[in-house]
């Protein structure tokens, strides 16, 4: 069997404002959930899982390769919602997005501070 990445559990200070900002964000469908997490699914099975753990959140990078059209309706909502946003990871850009590596790529923070990053084209 060939490795494929299958989950990750990103800690939230409230899990269902976190995954609930997710799915909206990215236009994905609610997930079967249980016991402390709050399951959001991607489109190749990985799944996301929100959970609230006692213990002080550090800020974790998270990056999604998403496609044109998605990108440009994540990032009208970005903009709608008054969400800062940065076209660059040390976020010296405000307001802006980058065509780093052939595509566009924008940061951006979710609600329990998490550095999140949407791209058009992946690194390598």
């Amino acid at each position: 069997m060939a490795v494929t990445f299958n989950h990750t559990i990103i800690a939230a200070k409230d899990r269902h404002e976190s995954a609930k900002f997710f799915r909206e964000l990215l236009e994905l469908p609610e997930a079967p959930s249980w016991g402390p997490f709050l399951n959001v699914q991607l489109a190749d099975g990985v799944l996301i899982q929100f959970a609230e753990p006692p213990v002080e959140i550090q800020m974790q990078h998270y990056a999604f390769l998403v496609d044109e059209e998605l990108f440009d309706r994540a990032y009208g909502r970005l903009r709608d919602q008054g969400i800062e946003h940065w076209a660059d990871p040390q976020m010296r850009r405000p307001g802006e997005t980058n065509t780093e590596h052939g595509g566009r790529g924008v940061y951006f923070k979710d609600p329990a501070g998490h550095a999140f990053e949407l791209i058009t084209q992946p690194y390598l």
